[in-house]
């Protein structure tokens, strides 16, 4: 449960959903005091704590499963203010005697025809995009609500109990993808709750008080990669604890080329020390032989990186603490909620040693990737840095379906340089969150030379995204796609053909392994 430091104007009741922190992230941006909770928790919270309103995040279950998540009915008849999100209505629907059946299945977006005005969808198009990702749909309304919205595929993805002030709606309002999302949680705090709030804003200074408050004494490694997440803590527990710091970059052989001569450039400018080096290219490659299993490799890349900073730990007094770039994304996907399912191990979240040596220090836990962009810019980063596409922990390793071999990451990363280059050369580098290769280990026929070969089909991918938690692929004008492709199938050995990923996430995650 995260506690709110005085009582929740708004209770979020958690179900599981992925993002069920963001509709709190997205609340909490606009001033209102949040609370999350667990279902078996929501009645007696409710009663004591008495919010304006409640929020029923989405899940990962049916609701008629077995064992699946659900809550007292009796919270319907508290007179208290109730919006359904995904699984929240098709529950809310359950409970209050309307029909859920396995539906046809919508992942991504989806385009919302509102019907009937409403408090709810003040100030929003009657013709609006959305997001949405569900299995099951309500086929009949509970008695006493009306339909306000429709999608193609769903009758009722929006509705209302008007008497009552019970909404449900079947899409994601949480998720930047849903244009108009922001406003629909506005409009359910101010208009149906009838909330007062300001906005909030970052602190830099409650945020470097609240590492001098965590780590009282003893010094601290910090693992850094030269992307903005590590960057961003590092210089925070710079301001905060100054000398008491020891950046650490491990040369996995797995990063692009020359982040560690970047990284040691960043710390060098920004806080005028040098950050240990531990070179380690051969140890990981060995770690990683034989393995193809995507969970397997995330894990052995995260036990290898942990038992590198303990032992350079050990070579410097006094440390107690080990620093990480976390951020609520990568806590999330590693089922960092009691009832959320585990899409991948972040290595590191997922991927660390059950017992650890030295406390774990996460100033950005529970911060998004564009939260963090913005803390980047208060502390005074170029743009260069601030908005840097992100690359994953585990590198190319990720990258590589299947074994990753010496060959097959050389390969990789010939791909990948390609990419970017083009990327940066289309001016589209700094609009784009990330643009990446994959070696599929999918084999398909090529005629090079006049010579017909089974050679690697590459898979390229470009996304949008600024929280992470929902991505859209990237419109790329056919020309640059056109150079890409030509130069990794000429300049890149054993290539037959390159192939554009259009997925969006959900359903796909962003990486491919």
């Amino acid at each position: 449960m995260i506690l709110a430091k005085s009582a929740p104007e708004i209770l979020i009741v958690d179900f599981g959903s992925q993002t069920c922190h963001l509709i709190g992230r997205r609340l909490r941006d606009l001033g209102v005091n949040v609370e999350i909770v667990l279902p078996r928790q929501a009645l007696v919270t409710i009663k004591i704590q008495k919010p304006k309103g409640v929020i029923l995040s989405g899940g990962p279950d049916s609701v008629y499963e077995r064992g699946s998540l659900t809550i007292d009915k009796k919270i319907f008849s508290l007179g208290i203010p109730i919006l359904g999100i995904c699984y929240g209505w098709q529950l809310t629907a359950k409970l209050l005697d309307g029909k859920v059946v396995l539906g046809k299945k919508e992942f991504g977006p989806a385009n919302l025809l509102i019907n009937r005005e409403s408090p709810l969808f003040s100030g929003v198009d009657s013709y609006t995009r959305v997001w949405v990702s569900h299995g099951d749909t309500v086929v009949k309304m509970p008695s006493h609500f009306v339909q306000l919205g429709q999608t193609q595929d769903v009758e009722f993805a929006a509705v209302c109990n008007i008497q009552n002030n019970i909404y449900g709606v079947q899409f994601h309002p949480e998720v930047e993808h849903t244009p108009f999302g922001s406003v629909i949680l506005k409009n359910f705090a101010q208009r149906v709750c009838r909330l007062r709030f300001s906005k909030r804003l970052i602190s830099l200074k409650k945020l470097i008080h609240s590492i001098q408050r965590e780590v009282k004494n003893g010094d601290i490694i910090c693992a850094v990669s030269g992307g903005i997440d590590s960057t961003v803590t590092s210089l925070l527990i710079g301001k905060a604890l100054r000398n008491r710091l020891h950046p650490i970059y491990v040369e996995s052989g797995l990063m692009r080329e020359r982040t560690k001569e970047e990284v040691t450039k960043l710390f060098k400018k920004y806080l005028g020390i040098r950050p240990i080096i531990v070179e380690a290219r051969n140890l990981f490659l060995q770690k990683l032989r034989g393995i193809a299993n995507p969970e397997e490799k995330r894990k052995v890349i995260g036990n290898l990186y942990i038992r590198l900073f303990e032992q350079q730990a050990k070579k410097i007094k006094n440390v107690k603490y080990l620093a990480q770039g976390t951020i609520y994304s990568d806590v999330i996907e590693s089922k960092g909620t009691t009832h959320a399912d585990k899409i991948k191990s972040h290595h590191n979240v997922g991927g660390l040693p059950a017992r650890l040596k030295l406390k774990l220090l996460e100033p950005l836990r529970f911060f998004y990737k564009d939260e963090v962009r913005a803390i980047a810019e208060k502390l005074g980063l170029p743009k260069e840095i601030v908005y840097k596409q992100v690359f994953p922990g585990p590198g190319n390793a990720i990258r590589i379906i299947g074994e990753v071999t010496k060959e097959r990451l050389e390969k990789q990363k010939l791909c990948d340089a390609i990419v970017v280059d083009e990327i940066k050369k289309a001016r589209r580098y700094n609009k784009t969150h990330m643009s990446f290769s994959v070696l599929t280990g999918v084999k398909s026929t090529a005629v090079k030379g006049d010579e017909r070969e089974l050679l690697e089909v590459v898979a390229v991918r470009v996304i949008e995204s600024k929280d992470i938690m929902t991505t859209d692929w990237t419109k790329l004008p056919y020309d640059v796609m056109q150079r890409i492709s030509s130069r990794i199938v000429n300049e890149v050995p054993g290539v037959s053909r390159v192939v554009y990923d259009i997925t969006t996430k959900p359903p796909a995650t962003m990486e491919w392994e």
